[in-house]
């Protein structure tokens, strides 16, 4: 009887991954190359910071990765899926249920209640009400905003906003959570609590955090740090001493 083969490990599949992906802006001599052939990948769980100077091609990454915009050339897969190559109303789809976004800007409704800005990405999967606000008041005290569901922007401070965006990312049960300098609008103290819950959303609900950063100190939060150059990365390590 022939012997069994030996069993091998295999590597699970990335969540994302990037295969020498470019982004040309304009053409002819007035051309930009954002992303020089970009080779990344990011499994589920990982907590990412980009970081770069101005012009780097962090920010074209991340729009890239959000199915914002889609590479000149090379594939950006999402779950082994060619991202880059599926038409609008589908990457809207994938965006819609598999994404978080956080922005600089908080980016909610003024005139709006939290509870209300939290519903929104509820309104557009097409929940019913009742869902809606049952989901959205969880979110909301997942970030610590109990009691906070019917105070509107103005009557919250900058950092109670950015926690407002946050379970407003969150509410979907995303598997990603994009982050543009979350904290770019908030004093350091409240930028180390906001850091505090995004790393928290990371270690206890398995989230995958993927932000942009030009602070070396939120950075620090990260697990592993990518640095982008002229459009190509420079350094891709681990973070041994996250915060």
């Amino acid at each position: 009887m022939n012997a069994l083969p030996p069993k091998t490990r295999t590597t699970p599949a990335p969540l994302i991954e990037f295969r020498g992906v470019t982004k040309v802006f304009g053409s002819g001599a007035g051309a930009v190359r954002a992303l020089a052939g970009i080779d990344m990948r990011i499994s589920e769980s990982e907590f990412v910071a980009i970081m770069g100077p101005s012009g780097s091609g962090k920010s074209t990454a991340m729009n890239v990765l959000g199915c914002l915009d889609t590479p000149t050339s090379g594939a950006y897969l999402f779950k082994g899926v060619d991202a880059g190559r599926l038409d609008r109303r589908r990457r809207a789809l994938l965006r819609r249920f598999f994404l978080g976004f956080v922005f600089q800007g908080f980016n909610l409704l003024a005139r709006t209640s939290a509870v209300e800005n939290v519903e929104l990405p509820l309104v557009y999967r097409g929940t019913p009400a009742a869902e809606r606000r049952r989901l959205a008041l969880r979110a909301l005290a997942r970030v610590g905003l109990a009691g906070r569901e019917r105070h509107t922007p103005g009557e919250l401070s900058g950092g109670q906003q950015q926690r407002v965006a946050i379970a407003r990312a969150i509410v979907t049960e995303p598997a990603v959570l994009l982050a543009d300098e979350p904290t770019g609008n908030l004093d350091t103290k409240t930028s180390r609590e906001i850091m505090d819950l995004l790393g928290n959303l990371n270690q206890d609900q398995g989230i995958t955090v993927i932000m942009v950063t030009h602070e070396p100190d939120m950075a620090a939060y990260a697990k592993r740090i990518i640095h982008f150059v002229d459009g190509r990365i420079d350094t891709d390590a681990r973070n041994n001493k996250a915060a």
